[in-house]
């Protein structure tokens, strides 16, 4: 995965924060011929420092592309099991998420543990450590590498006294700042209110105070209940959105659904492109098709789907669409949410699950991805793997993905290269008409010609004196329509 701004080396806190000196204090004292189980101990509760996961811009213009003050974040994750380099790799990514979503970061830690604390998710001996670099590095965000509870977003942020956001609330944000189709819209505000439901607090105890009687701030009728609080009646006031924002799904999914039974209706395959943010999935779809959708090398730029008319080379008409990406630990809220949108894969007639060959990890990548596929039932739908940025990746790397993937293909979206291969292999996984036809058409009948050019299968047409003759296969309603003019 690529980052839009490369990782600076430099490390401006080295004044400020002795990192040996911190990682001594957190560790336990293993000088003196420490057993195999005082060592584990020791790496389980220690914060280990991930170099290198400063992001820093390059000019101001960045600033003016989002237009927002950029947060200064500070990176957390528990590492609970896998290698060190997938520790890290969880953590990079989390760094482009929160670049992605506006941020700078400062720095990226992580603790090895069996489990997160259910109280704080890193040891409560270890926030304190936490918050000494908060201090030290002016931080006003932390970012947590998981799915906190709301007691845990709570306790922390109590003790560290800046903002503290999951790795759920940053994917949401950045939906919210790339949605732009009022279905995309209305789908992340879904997300984002069945989130912050369970997550609602009252700063200052105000929210808790009950809300009957003469309420200051207009509150009173209409926003009463009996004995209802402040935070009840937000909550009440969410669950109402929710059900208004449900409905209006519902009548954009009867829009999709008409067109998608309009196309199953004329038998025209649906290839859906499928995959890991920042796959080159929109990429891809332009060199296919000549779409001309967005493009661009950040996380999530595509959220509201694109679906393009093509052809086989034969002549035969098909739909490739283009999804919204997907990525580990994908919020089950969003997995709910863009379900409507997702049934465009679960529906297709065949899968390009595209992976980025330069990554780190493509087979995460591929594992994650699948997990989505299990979740809205598109596991069993026919899947070609196209191995993408080949130009950028390790030949070593790709051969071993084409072993390791035997129904897959290498090709460069940006470079064109194996685009042609990808193609045919496109064509030869999509469904063929099964019905075999001998017909001779009256010349008055061009518009069934072109059907069997659009839809079926030619093997041998003839032009003759009395009308075009054909043999060939299509499907059962367009074969029905030939019957009459059976040789």
């Amino acid at each position: 995965m690529t980052n839009a701004h490369d990782f600076s080396l430099e490390t401006e806190l080295e004044e400020t924060v002795d990192w040996d000196d911190l990682a001594d204090d957190l560790a336990d004292d293993t000088e003196d011929e420490p057993s195999a189980g005082a060592m584990e101990l020791a790496e389980r509760h220690a914060l280990r420092r991930v170099a290198s996961l400063r992001t820093e811009l390059e000019d101001i213009t960045e600033v003016e592309y989002r237009q927002l003050r950029l947060e200064r974040v500070v990176l957390v994750g528990v590492w609970t099991d896998g290698s060190i380099e997938d520790a890290e790799n969880s953590l990079a990514e989390l760094a482009l998420l929160a670049e992605t979503a506006g941020s700078e970061v400062l720095e990226a830690i992580y603790q090895r543990r069996q489990s997160p604390d259910p109280a704080t998710y890193v040891g409560r001996g270890k926030v304190e450590a936490i918050g000494e670099i908060v201090r030290a590095t002016g931080a006003d965000t932390v970012i947590c590498d998981g799915e906190l509870a709301p007691s845990q977003l709570r306790n922390l942020e109590d003790r560290l006294q800046v903002k503290v956001v999951d790795r759920t609330a940053l994917i949401l944000d950045i939906f919210a700042q790339h949605a732009k189709s009022k279905e995309g819209q209305a789908q992340v505000e879904l997300a984002q209110l069945n989130y912050m439901k369970q997550r609602l607090r009252g700063w200052g105890g105000n929210l808790s105070r009950q809300a009957g009687g003469r309420v200051a701030g207009g509150a009173g009728i209409g926003g009463r209940g009996p004995g209802e609080t402040k935070i009840e009646t937000d909550r009440r006031r969410i669950n109402t959105k929710i059900a208004k924002l449900n409905r209006e799904l519902r009548e954009m999914k009867s829009t999709r659904d008409t067109k998608r039974a309009t196309r199953r209706r004329n038998q025209i395959p649906a290839v859906a492109i499928a995959g890991y943010t920042n796959a080159g999935k929109s990429s891809l779809l332009n060199r296919l098709t000549d779409a001309g959708v967005l493009v661009e090398d950040a996380l999530f730029a595509t959220l509201d789907p694109t679906t393009r008319r093509t052809t086989t080379a034969d002549g035969r008409v098909y739909t490739m669409s283009d999804t919204v990406g997907f990525v580990r630990h994908l919020p089950h809220q969003l997995v709910e949410a863009f379900r409507s949108t997702l049934e465009e894969v679960a529906d297709a007639d065949l899968i390009l699950h595209v992976v980025d060959g330069s990554h780190p990890d493509p087979e995460g990548q591929l594992s994650a991805v699948r997990e989505v596929f299990a979740e809205i039932g598109a596991a069993d739908v026919p899947e070609l793997v196209v191995v993408n940025k080949i130009d950028a990746a390790d030949p070593l790397v790709v051969q071993r993905l084409l072993r390791e993937e035997p129904h897959s293909v290498a090709v460069s979206a940006r470079t064109g290269e194996g685009i042609a291969a990808a193609l045919a292999a496109v064509e030869a996984d999509l469904p063929r008409p099964g019905v075999p036809f001998h017909v001779l058409l009256p010349y008055e009948r061009g518009d069934l010609v072109n059907r069997v050019h659009q839809h079926g299968e030619i093997d041998h047409l003839e032009h003759t004196g009395e009308g075009t003759e054909i043999t060939g296969r299509a499907n059962e309603d367009l074969a029905a329509e030939l019957s009459s003019y059976n040789v």
